[in-house]
């Protein structure tokens, strides 16, 4: 009765608390790595030694070129992986660094970070997504030593023929996304075009070689893999199989179990129209303690809308701000700084920039456990409540699910908020697995006839997900896409946008109808609503 009543009492919302681990790794030093002088000083003067995750990517051959599947928790130092292949061989000139993200913000954010981290040695520029419907993008140089950019951005790139150049090192953060439905499908496609292209990028490099060697009269050094040198690291959150994952990916696996700081995880229950008032007395809670380390206690929110996340900063005694894609990048910028400086107590965010923007908090509250109306999945939540609790901050995290008994976010929703919060507590982290469906499968064979030609069907065999090549090409025959294995301009038009056949052929009937556009765009929304 006390928790129905929004009691928060410690000892009766506590549900458990995930102890701190800690694996023994010896750590390595940084001066002991053999790095390009600049890349040196630039690591040396921030750290000392290497975190153990990190050190561990280093044993496994980090630093020799292999490629590399890194799965650890949030927040244990997996980034710097990437950085300290890509940022070395770019300044060996080994080829430059792709590094590439799920979310325009966390694009923005690592441009952000990478520039200040090393722009004063090397260039970096971004490619997001928005680059399909405004062109080039203003502040992408194909030539930068750094490319920071979205799945979307990139495979957009490719799609499209732009030279990306010489890629020495490819890292692709949040690589379990090839398990998300739509998305998964997309990035999966993307590693096997842009695994062609650095394979074509390279062929060509060496046959111009090869001749200029036969002129002097030498040997050619062709390389010793098959993308002739490019390095990729995958980066994941931890994931229920990753053995199987590496092995698709032809990585070797660097997992690391740990937790650097306890984390408490509480449940109470209220009605959705308490959740503001229960919320407010959480922030304020949470700030007004401090750690150890002297730093106040900040919250991160977690809720399913847009709309939402203004409401409940609102609600909100202490200074607090809303979060989410549909900011300008400005204000997402301030917001982020703010936090990063003490000066807010709290951010309220939408599900879908879990991901990986990178907030220091001590506490994560559940407003919502679903991403718009969709229910979290195991890996989403565990994603989610690792953002409480930072080593260099905080002693322990915090997490408060706020669960409304018989809740529901849509009338398909299947199980109610209080079912879902125990499966979530209890739950077991689910395994990666791709799968395709036939309009998806048509959609990525097209994208691979854009790019790879007459190779369409090596590149959809190197896709994760299984499909019929001869299926998918004679579909893309029958609606007019491809003339034989090259694209046609409306097939061209298709794949550069990233349109689903179906989709496609809406949008057709509608121009050719006369449709006004705001008809044919309400009979897209329509048409994804039913689906």
């Amino acid at each position: 009765m006390n928790l129905l009543s929004g009691d928060l009492d410690t000892e009766l919302t506590k549900f458990d608390e995930m102890s701190a681990t800690t694996e023994l790794v010896d750590p390595i030093r940084v001066t002991d790595l053999n790095l390009h002088p600049a890349a040196a000083d630039r690591f040396a003067n921030r750290f000392e030694t290497l975190l153990p995750v990190q050190s561990l990517a280093v044993e496994n051959g980090l630093m020799d070129g292999r490629d590399q599947l890194v799965v650890s928790a949030t927040a244990t130092g997996k980034t710097l992986i990437g950085e300290l292949a890509g940022i070395d061989r770019a300044l060996r000139s080994e080829g430059k660094m792709l590094f590439l993200v799920p979310l325009v913000a966390l694009a923005n954010q690592k441009y952000d970070d990478f520039r200040d981290d090393y722009g004063d040695f090397v260039d970096v520029t971004i490619r997001v997504g928005a680059s399909r419907i405004r062109g080039g993008g203003a502040r992408f140089d194909a030539d930068a030593d750094v490319i920071v950019g979205t799945y979307e951005g990139i495979d957009h790139a490719l799609r499209t023929g732009k030279d990306l150049g010489d890629i020495g090192t490819v890292v692709i953060d949040e690589v379990h996304g090839v398990a998300s439905g739509e998305r998964g499908n997309r990035l999966d496609g993307l590693i096997s075009r842009l695994r062609y292209y650095c394979e074509q990028r390279t062929s060509a490099d060496t046959n111009a070689d090869a001749d200029a060697d036969a002129t002097v009269g030498t040997e050619a050094n062709t390389g010793s893999d098959a993308d002739g040198g490019t390095q990729w690291i995958y980066l994941s959150a931890t994931v229920g199989n990753p053995e199987w994952l590496a092995g698709k990916l032809g990585a070797t696996l660097v997992e690391f179990e740990e937790r650097p700081v306890p984390i408490e995880r509480h449940v109470t229950f209220l009605e959705s129209q308490g959740k503001p008032d229960v919320i407010d007395q959480l922030v304020a809670r949470e700030f007004d303690r401090e750690s150890s380390k002297g730093y106040r206690g900040q919250t991160i929110v977690f809720t399913n809308s847009r709309r939402r996340c203004h409401e409940l900063a609102r609600r909100i005694g202490y200074d607090a701000a809303p979060y989410h894609a549909g900011l300008d990048y400005g204000k997402r910028k301030k917001v982020e700084r703010r936090f990063g400086e003490g000066d807010l107590a709290a951010v309220v965010t939408t599900a879908a920039l879990a991901a990986g923007v990178d907030f220091p908090a001590s506490q994560v509250v559940f407003d919502a456990l679903a991403m718009g109306i969709e229910w979290l999945s195991v890996q989403e939540f565990h994603q989610m409540l690792g953002r409480a609790g930072r080593p260099d901050y905080h002693d322990r995290g915090v997490v408060y699910l706020l669960v409304e008994p018989d809740g529901v976010y849509h009338s398909s929703s299947g199980r109610t908020e209080d079912e879902v919060a125990f499966g979530l507590l209890k739950g077991e982290m689910e395994p990666v697995t791709a799968r395709i469906d036939e309009e998806m499968a048509v959609a990525e064979t097209l994208a691979n006839v854009a790019v790879g030609g007459a190779r369409a069907k090596t590149l959809n065999d190197r896709m994760i997900a299984r499909m019929s090549t001869e299926r998918a090409v004679g579909r893309l025959l029958e609606y007019g896409f491809i003339d034989g294995l090259s694209p046609t301009p409306l097939g061209r038009a298709v794949t550069r946008h990233f349109l689903s056949p179906t989709a496609a052929f809406v949008i057709l009937d509608g121009v050719r109808e006369g449709t006004d556009p705001i008809g044919i765009l309400a009979d897209l929304e329509l048409f994804d609503e039913e689906n």
